[in-house]
């Protein structure tokens, strides 16, 4: 047993270990993978509410008599007294309490109840409310004015009891007496809303008079924008046109230096021009531009502009505009020089004022703001800057010396060892043939070449060229693009198809030989497609065989197999076409021809399913494919095909799983589509075959041992 001096007699005398709350103590997960039956959150709430036992309601009980009637009485305020003494600071025991007396037709009791709570609790504006309502709702009209004459003694500062009070009597028709109630609670000076709701009160029986003063004591106690406008607004509905104008002088007087001083010059400059006085209205926008702050001049600077496009003349509009969008955007370039973006915009402002000196000073201060590194992402937008810079001076001014003096400076500030813009060199060149100057154009894109090679320059390069007719400087522009350039597909297909516009087929193919002999090239494929097209059209079929045969000894690509095969299967159509003049052609030659065509395509089929299954056994979907296209070109051929000669080639797709290891080292399967051949098949029979005559032996050698 606790010792005494241990022990507390404010917990009954226990020790602070007795009283102290043991925990049961957390066992540890040891598995924590997850279980193989997950349950949702749903699954446990379902199944909780699906055990869940009926609630035990008491039954209801008929009183029916009145000795029955005072028991029950007797027992339901002995249990909301028992409620009250738990917990006094409950206020909806109290509620509920008085409610009940209230439903027994006690009056006397309700109205007691409800004074203990209010006793207990006064400072609770809804006890109040109940309490009123209560009075209200069983006309005891004097009990609720009485009530509601406590709660605003007691709670001067809850606007909803001012509200319920003032709307009690004016529903009873007691005007004065609301009026009166309005009264006292403007000595406590409310929100606005409140004198608000006071003024409303009396224009509703057309008091204009009494509004009118209200409005007064109302900027008064709330000296604010928003209530001189009211006020304003109030006399102008009025047709007091010269009262408005006082309200707004006055305003203007006291709350020139307010934050909110914008919106009632606005409202002000509003009102005299909805009066028809421009000239009064134009000077307090003025006045307001002097005294108001720029950065809390946005709005009225627009209305401003607003004004003067409607009442104004074009230069007073213009400087109005150009003024104040000058001194945004100087501020901008201020804080931050390297953002192009406002130099953009401020030159763009300028331009459309007109002046060329300002507009030329604009320009070079903005390129003057050169980029801090020399990495081409900060020189990218800076760049524009010399460019609309020569451009306005070629286009708006038409000064050509200095268009050139600016593509000048600017090609020699560009950094080329590192970065170049292929856009500069060719509007500098563009600009020179403008003026007919080709030397200088030719000299412009012959630096670019040597400083600075794109692909950009070179076939802008070789286009100028071309249209002009010079052959030769377009080869040598050639030879110097693939020089620089190699493995460019792009440039050997142009070249080679520049020889043949020009019918030099034997440069040409040249040009096509060099291209597929380059080590390396961006787009090969291409470049191959284009050398058979160009055999092709040159009706060179031997020559487009043997170009397949070496195409292939490259890449056994499937796509190039089932080319080489339409190839052969349209060559018939070729020799057509070059023998249609020929009258006395006899249809049985054509079909022989179109049976040695199929013959063919048939064979190159033959060749790429043999390598496929020989050399690339791993590449089923590949193979898969050519015999889908194999099988395509015979159902093509009509009576001259055999379907049957690739149906009995056609693989069957089987659908399997294969295990798949993820981060977390768990395991899952996913489908994927396999192809299993004729040829595989009988090999899978086999070897069913054989481990069963395997088993057979084992079984009698087994059993002649059991014999022995």
């Amino acid at each position: 047993m606790a010792s005494g001096k241990d022990s507390d007699r404010t917990l009954g005398y226990m020790t602070r270990k007795d009283t102290e709350v043991k925990l049961p103590r957390p066992t540890r997960v040891k598995n924590k993978t997850p279980a193989p039956v997950q349950i949702t959150a749903e699954q446990i709430l379902r199944e909780a509410r699906e055990r869940q036992e009926a609630e035990i309601r008491p039954p209801k009980q008929k009183i029916t008599d009145s000795t029955e009637l005072s028991d029950y009485r007797l027992r339901r305020r002995k249990e909301f007294e028992d409620k009250i003494r738990r917990a006094r600071w409950n206020i909806q025991v109290w509620m509920k309490y008085a409610q009940w007396e209230e439903s027994q037709k006690d009056y006397a009791r309700a109205r007691s109840v409800w004074e203990r709570a209010i006793e207990g609790d006064y400072r609770n504006h809804t006890l109040w409310l109940k309490y009123a309502e209560f009075e209200m709702k069983n006309k005891f009209v004097n009990s609720a004015r009485n009530v509601w004459d406590r709660a605003v003694t007691l709670l001067p500062r809850v606007d909803q009891l001012w509200y319920k009070y003032i709307h009690m009597e004016e529903i009873l028709g007691n005007i004065a007496g609301a009026r009166q109630i309005f009264e006292r609670w403007m000595q406590w000076s409310p929100d606005q809303q409140g004198w608000l709701s006071f003024i409303k009160f009396e224009l509703r029986y057309n008091e204009i008079e009494r509004a009118r003063s209200i409005y007064e004591r109302f900027v008064l106690c709330h000296p604010k924008v928003s209530a001189y406008i009211r006020f304003a607004k109030f006399e102008m509905k009025g047709g007091e046109v010269a009262r408005a104008r006082n309200v707004y002088e006055r305003a203007t007087k006291k709350l020139a230096d307010d934050e909110e001083a914008e919106t009632l010059f606005v409202a002000f400059a509003e009102f005299e021009e909805r009066c028809k006085e421009p000239e009064r209205a134009r000077f307090i926008y003025k006045f307001a531009l002097d005294h108001i702050p720029k950065g809390r001049a946005e709005d009225l600077y627009k209305k401003f502009v607003a004004f003067e496009k409607q009442y104004g003349d074009k230069e007073g509009i213009e400087d109005a505009i150009v003024g104040k969008r000058r001194f945004q955007y100087e501020d901008e370039v201020r804080k931050n020089p390297l953002n192009y973006d406002s130099w953009f915009d401020y030159v763009r402002l300028e331009e459309t004022v007109g002046n060329k000196d300002r507009i030329r000073e604009i320009y070079e201060r903005a390129i003057a703001n050169i980029p801090p590194a020399e990495e081409k992402r900060y020189w990218q937008r800076y760049i524009y800057l010399w460019i609309n810079y020569a451009l306005y001076e070629e286009i708006e001014t038409e000064d050509v010396e200095r268009t050139r003096d600016v593509y000048r400076e600017c090609l020699k500030l560009i950094p080329h060892s590192k970065f170049s813009f292929a856009k500069i060199w060719l509007l500098a060149a563009q600009f020179e043939i403008r003026q007919l100057n080709l030397a200088s154009a030719r000299q412009i894109l012959g630096n670019a070449i040597g400083k600075a090679p794109k692909d950009k320059i070179f076939k802008k390069y070789i286009e100028i060229e071309l249209q002009l007719g010079n052959i030769d400087r377009c080869r040598k522009l050639y030879e110097r693009y693939l020089e620089w350039s190699p493995e460019n597909c792009y440039a050997w297909s142009k070249y080679a198809e520049l020889e043949k516009s020009l019918a030099e087929t034997e440069r040409a193919r040249a040009i096509f030989e060099l291209a597929i002999s380059q080590p390396a090239l961006d787009m090969p494929e291409l470049l191959w497609k284009a050398y058979i097209d160009f055999e092709i059209a040159e009706g060179e079929l031997e020559r487009t065989r043997a170009l397949y045969e070496r195409l292939l000894d490259r890449t056994k690509h499937y796509k190039v197999w089932v080319s080489f095969a339409k190839f052969e299967a349209s060559a018939a159509e070729q020799e057509e076409d070059e023998e249609e003049e020929e009258e006395d052609q006899e249809e049985t030659d054509a079909i022989e021809r179109k049976k040695e065509c199929i013959r063919r395509a048939r064979a190159i089929f033959e060749r790429a399913n043999s390598y496929y299954k020989d050399s690339a056994a791993e590449l089923k979907e590949e193979r898969a494919t050519l015999l889908e296209d194999w099988l395509n070109m015979e159902a093509n051929f009509g009576s001259l095909g055999d379907v049957s000669v690739v149906q009995s080639k056609l693989p069957k797709k089987l659908k399997k799983r294969k295990p798949i290891t993820r981060e977390d080292g768990s395991t899952e399967y996913e489908e994927y589509i396999d192809y299993l051949y004729p040829e595989e098949s009988q090999t899978t029979n086999l070897k069913i075959l054989e481990a069963a005559y395997k088993w057979k032996k084992q079984k009698l050698a087994t059993s002649e041992e059991d014999y022995d």
